[in-house]
């Protein structure tokens, strides 16, 4: 790993998901988790101070870039929560089939190898009746966005550790095997290519 992946992607992808405006969509989000929660690419732990620990059985969080975990640890802390940190990545998650009550995945399947794989694997965790709660930048629904998020992602990726603007969080989600029941997308403020955001509920077909 160089010296740019271990010390300073971290804090640029930290102070990116940090953003008022994403914060705003963890807020609405991240409340609804319950029971037995897995959060996939838990990275920093942007997400922790959102959780409703009165909610929460269990916290396992998922993410192979181990230089996120003392951040990550930190933040758990404060919010007074304990979370299991593997550092393991999503095409793996190592749990028996039907283990969670929720699932928790934002701003990470812009960033997985086959996220379509990873959503089977969620699919697999989730036991009968439970959720994914997703959010998650990707394709914009304009052609003329589309195009500048096809330019950039190839000069973007290596910058953000491997985040893509142009995949599409619908179709992802369909062919990973989920359903939403509840879904909203639209802007966030900032430059139109990296702010299309979809936030929403999903269960399995």
């Amino acid at each position: 790993m160089n010296l740019y992946d271990r010390y300073l992607m971290p804090r640029l992808i930290d102070a990116c998901c940090g953003l008022p405006a994403i914060q705003a969509h963890r807020a609405r989000l991240l409340p609804l988790a319950r029971g037995a929660v897995l959060e996939i690419g838990i990275g920093t732990g942007r997400n922790l101070p959102f959780y409703d620990g009165t909610r929460i059985t269990m916290l396992h969080g998922l993410d192979p870039a181990a230089q996120m975990q003392r951040t990550a640890a930190r933040r758990a802390r404060a919010a007074g929560l304990t979370v299991q940190l593997i550092p393991l990545s999503a095409q793996q998650i190592p749990a028996p089939d039907a283990h969670y009550d929720t699932v928790v995945c934002t701003f990470t399947l812009c960033t997985l190898p086959d996220p379509v794989a990873a959503l089977h694997e969620i699919r697999r965790v989730l036991a009968p009746g439970g959720r994914l709660l997703f959010c998650e930048h990707g394709r914009a629904p304009e052609p003329s966005v589309q195009r500048w998020q096809d330019r950039l992602t190839p000069w973007w990726k290596p910058l953000a550790g491997g985040c893509h603007l142009n995949r599409d969080v619908r179709a992802m989600l369909r062919d990973g095997g989920f359903a939403p029941t509840a879904i909203d997308s639209g802007y966030i403020a900032g430059p139109r290519p990296f702010a299309h955001i979809t936030r929403g509920v999903a269960v399995a077909t």
